[in-house]
């Protein structure tokens, strides 16, 4: 009786996922019926815009259906990722993911932070945004050795500005205080426009940026590029050295992608991260991204899902080992 039981269960349950495969076949058949919300972790004009603008209007047409951006800005872009995680695991409604609210605040803020393992699916990473080390050219180091040591000489007292506490640019520079065993002074910002002033007017020695910001100053010798944050040396500025070029594996490299809620069906998720993966091929697509300082990325979703999984590991590690809390 009990092995009658067991098989009669084993049918059911195989019964059940069979269901739910033609259900959702079906689903993916129809999607979309209507329009999609694509909802923006920051405020509208941001790099939240500049990743979507190019991407948006071809994706619309792929799919037949108008896609609507909603900025939902706050909580270190933490209100957006509870809105997407509340709404129907239908399709209509998809997550511009971004590195900091997604692995970054979940390790400095577990216990104020949507868990994104278990409440998102990865779609694919769109783009990523190396960072760049700058100093100002009367620091007097010309390449990463060279402001390594001039940081041991004098603990404490070299300093660098980041966008803000939290953010990949504080990370950043904590990181590379961890691998290089340095101890220099973080200055946080409410942005990079005022890390640059004050790297101008020397009230600090060093800044983090994003390196499209640096591009203009760097090429009117206003400031000096030490090293990029990327494991290979960016395609915006070839000639500056990366840090893992020196310090092998170091790697911070904000990221921006598309993720959906958790029971999304699986057929909808292949066909958007194929119609996206497409687009952003397309070579006028990658060089607007490039123009923005951008890499044009298109990965598969088990990809994104790893580099998800990556950062988040390296994050939980970083702040356990400097001890950095966020309130």
């Amino acid at each position: 009786m009990k092995k009658t039981l067991k098989t009669i269960q084993t049918i059911l349950v195989g019964a059940s996922l069979a269901a739910s495969a033609v259900i959702s076949s079906a689903h993916a058949q129809t999607w979309p019926e209507k329009p999609i919300r694509l909802i923006n972790p920051f405020a509208p004009g941001g790099f939240g815009d500049t990743v979507a603008r190019p991407l948006l209007d071809r994706l619309s047409q792929s799919l037949g259906q108008p896609i609507i951006v909603e900025s939902h800005g706050g909580a270190n872009g933490t209100l957006a990722s509870n809105v997407v995680a509340k709404s129907p695991a239908d399709g209509y409604t998809l997550l511009l993911a971004n590195l900091g609210p997604i692995a970054i605040s979940p390790a400095l803020q577990p216990a104020t932070t949507l868990d994104p393992l278990k409440n998102f699916v990865p779609i694919t990473q769109l783009v990523s945004g190396p960072l760049i080390l700058l100093v100002h050219p009367d620091v007097p180091a010309n390449n990463l050795n060279e402001l390594l040591e001039l940081a041991r000489k004098q603990p404490g007292k070299l300093s660098y500005g980041s966008v803000g506490a939290g953010s990949t640019t504080h990370l950043a520079g904590e990181l590379l205080s961890q691998r290089a065993g340095i101890d220099w002074l973080h200055v946080p910002y409410k942005g990079a426009a005022p890390v640059i002033t004050n790297l101008l007017g020397k009230q600090i020695d060093a800044g983090i940026v994003n390196i499209s910001l640096a591009k203009s100053y760097v090429e009117s010798g206003r400031l000096k590029p030490i090293a990029v944050t990327t494991l290979k040396r960016s395609a915006v500025m070839p000639e500056v050295p990366a840090i893992a070029e020196l310090i092998p594996g170091f790697e911070v490299n904000p990221w921006w992608g598309l993720m959906a809620p958790i029971g999304t069906p699986p057929a909808v998720i292949a066909r958007i991260q194929n119609e996206t993966m497409r687009i952003i091929q397309l070579p006028e697509v990658a060089e607007r991204f490039r123009q923005s300082g951008l890499e044009p990325e298109g990965t598969t979703a088990q990809a994104f899902d790893a580099r998800i999984r990556g950062d988040l590991k390296q994050w939980q590690e970083l702040a356990k080992t400097n001890k950095i809390i966020m309130d």
